[in-house]
């Protein structure tokens, strides 16, 4: 995390290359790759390019407005089609934010996560639709006996829910193994458990599991990370990658983010993208097409601080 209190300029670009085998003639996708804007980040500027041109776009113009539209959580939801046959597909985001970062919250403040747990299993009336969309277990986030227990483990009944949060997320990174390659897309929280290995995704599956588990709502972050070169090399081009991290309701603080592959709390090198109930409902990029038999996926990205202006 960063000390500094003046906002820090990141920018960020996040290009997507699909190689078919053979001619796609009919396509339409979904993306989630424009950024959020909240109380800590501020949209400064974005460019989205998508090569070949959607249907009913401007050659090299912005989305449409019918393109745009919000989804249930509040995330900027891009929809396109291509009618025109063509073999590659380059999805190509530009974007700087500036990130101001909030002060660290007390994590023993609030009452004890049971207490909150119950709270929000009895309460009579209306919940927030978020409140209820992450509680429930979802498609890489299932429940199970296993899950369970790992969560009850670490967090001692008397923690606040942060402490709670807080426990897992060191557990999490302190525990399991960052290993690239050790999963893949379709790896489930439960899995993630039994290999005690994964990536930020799987680790970001597996904390919001086990705090469902103990009855506290959990959605995952897509975004990305200013990650630091050694000492003396430059940046690397492309060299960043997509991130992952988890935010949890914590009463009184509300929504607190936890980054347990980094063991932190996010600050000023996070970016935030996207909310989900887990990475199937934000993935970057997705669609159906008609016309190729397979297609080679490349991603770059690449994350740059940059002086403010004025």
């Amino acid at each position: 995390m960063s000390s500094n209190t003046a906002p820090r300029v990141l920018h960020v670009r996040h290009v997507t290359t699909y190689r078919h085998s053979q001619v796609v003639d009919l396509a339409q996708h979904v993306a989630y790759l424009l950024p959020r804007t909240r109380t800590q980040q501020t949209l400064l500027s974005q460019r989205l390019r998508i090569s070949p041109t959607p249907d009913h776009w401007a050659e090299d113009g912005p989305p449409p407005p019918q393109a745009l539209s919000l989804d249930r959580l509040g995330n900027q939801r891009l929809v396109f089609a291509h009618s025109r046959p063509h073999n590659v597909l380059e999805v190509r985001s530009d974007f700087s934010v500036a990130l101001a970062p909030a002060p660290p919250p007390d994590l023993a403040a609030g009452p004890p996560w049971p207490q909150v747990a119950d709270e929000l299993r009895y309460h009579a009336g209306p919940q927030a639709p978020d409140l209820v969309l992450c509680s429930v277990p979802s498609r890489y986030t299932p429940l199970t006996p296993e899950l369970r227990a790992f969560a009850h483990a670490q967090c001692a009944p008397q923690h606040s829910a942060a402490l709670a949060a807080w426990a897992l997320c060191c557990h999490i990174h302190d525990e399991f193994a960052y290993r690239p390659h050790s999963t893949d897309v379709n790896t489930r929280a439960p899995d993630v458990l039994r290999l005690r290995a994964g990536v930020c995704q799987d680790f970001a599956h597996l904390m919001i599991a086990a705090c469902r588990a103990l009855g506290l709502p959990a959605r995952y972050v897509s975004g990305y990370l200013l990650t630091q070169p050694p000492p003396g090399r430059p940046r690397l081009i492309g060299a960043d990658a997509s991130h992952a991290w988890v935010e949890v309701w914590c009463p009184p603080h509300g929504w607190l983010a936890f980054d347990p592959t980094n063991r932190c709390l996010p600050a000023d090198d996070h970016v935030q993208l996207a909310l989900g109930r887990d990475f199937a409902d934000v993935a970057p990029l997705r669609g159906v097409i008609r016309g190729s038999a397979g297609a080679q996926m490349t991603v770059s990205v690449t994350v740059s601080p940059q002086e403010i202006e004025g």
